[in-house]
């Protein structure tokens, strides 16, 4: 079983950064990617970026040149982190970490509200 825990959402104005955390922790042997999703009001829940235990990343088009995803691989937990910067209207969404390899964890959502 692992858990998944976000934190660092809030409320930034444009332009601004915010740097979100997941920490995910349990049985992390059997997790090979970790990654950021957001779902905005009325809209389907999308991929933003992922990174593998590698460290191979993978980012939404929207996003390129803007976030950075980034790893800490832990004894017992591992630690993925989100750095967003030039933050627009746009990334107002609710964020979420998800933990995969054979199953998927899923943490409970951070809020990042971003205000023109």
């Amino acid at each position: 079983q692992v858990q998944v825990v976000e934190s660092g959402g809030g409320l930034v104005q444009a332009g601004g950064s915010l740097r979100l955390s997941c920490a995910a922790s349990g049985s992390i042997f059997s997790i090979n990617t970790i990654g950021w999703y957001r779902q905005a009001p009325g809209k389907q829940r999308e991929l933003v970026a992922d990174i593998t235990r590698g460290r191979r990343t993978n980012y939404a088009d929207s996003v390129k040149g803007r976030f950075t995803i980034s790893r800490d691989n832990g004894k017992n937990t591992d630690t993925v982190y989100l750095q967003m910067n030039s933050l627009k209207a746009e990334d107002t969404a609710v964020y979420y970490c998800r933990a995969w390899s054979l199953n998927e964890y899923w943490g409970q959502g951070t809020q990042v509200t971003v205000s023109s």
